[in-house]
């Protein structure tokens, strides 16, 4: 790679998050009781805290959060700023009964650069972002028997072909697992918003947004580039059953054994 590629391709680091933090988190409930989904702790740091230090790590600059569920305690939490980041909002007023389709659809207006959407329930090592930080990646992991939900299907040049609904059916071909974490040019932001506006405009507020992003890839009107969450840990927290496995694969590092282990 020549020096002038090197710059490129440092100056084409997304520097803008996009958070979805808007639902009530119920199956985690009395956890979500008082407080949103995403400043449930794991191990002694909130998932939220834990995303912050991830976009931190990652040079990111700027984090939009789209609010509902107790959003008080969200703005209490990253205020106006928050470790360098600086931080807006968008409130959902109708997250109870809308889903994430409408979340994001709602940071329409806002969005004016390349971004990185994270949803709130997420818990990852910071380098398995290093390959999102580029535009029209998508987050997979390959199917495992713990995962479940919706899947994807990747061809030779890594690029995802289609998607497919969660199916507890026997399938011959390798799926991925997708991981909702997705990174989108301007250019497939603006095709994106589009279909979001058909979708809303037809009522369409309580389904998911990957419903719109699979109709593109069948469309073939936007191209995602598979980024694999294999090698490292990750986890999505639904439940506290999910809570307590993220712990294992999380486990608190205290400040002494760290001195230790670099000595």
């Amino acid at each position: 790679m020549t020096i002038t590629s090197k710059i490129y391709h440092k100056n084409n680091r997304i520097t803008t998050a996009l958070l979805l933090a808007a639902g009530t988190g119920s199956r985690l409930f009395p956890l979500t009781k008082d407080a949103p989904k995403c400043l449930t702790l794991v191990n002694e740091k909130s998932m939220l805290d834990r995303l912050i230090t991830n976009l931190k790590e990652q040079g990111f600059k700027h984090l939009i959060v789209v609010t509902g569920y107790k959003k008080e305690a969200i703005i209490d939490f990253l205020g106006a700023e928050k470790d360098g980041l600086s931080i807006e909002y968008v409130h959902n007023p109708i997250y109870t009964t809308t889903n994430n389709i409408y979340s994001l659809w709602l940071a329409r207006t806002i969005i004016k650069e390349p971004f990185v959407l994270f949803e709130s329930d997420l818990i990852l090592e910071t380098s398995l972002l290093d390959k999102m930080m580029f535009e029209d990646k998508m987050a997979v992991a390959k199917m495992q028997n713990w995962l479940n939900g919706t899947t994807v299907s990747v061809n030779k040049e890594n690029r995802i072909t289609q998607f497919q609904e969660g199916t507890k059916e026997t399938y011959s071909d390798t799926r991925y697992k997708t991981v909702n974490i997705y990174s989108f040019s301007m250019l497939s932001w603006s095709k994106i918003s589009k279909k979001l506006n058909q979708y809303i405009s037809e009522g369409s507020l309580n389904c998911y947004y990957e419903t719109v992003f699979s109709q593109m890839i069948d469309e073939k009107s936007i191209s995602l580039e598979a980024v694999y969450f294999d090698d490292k840990p990750w986890y999505e927290i639904d439940t506290v059953l999910d809570l307590a496995e993220a712990e294992k694969l999380f486990p608190i590092v205290k400040e002494n054994e760290f001195i230790c282990s670099i000595n």
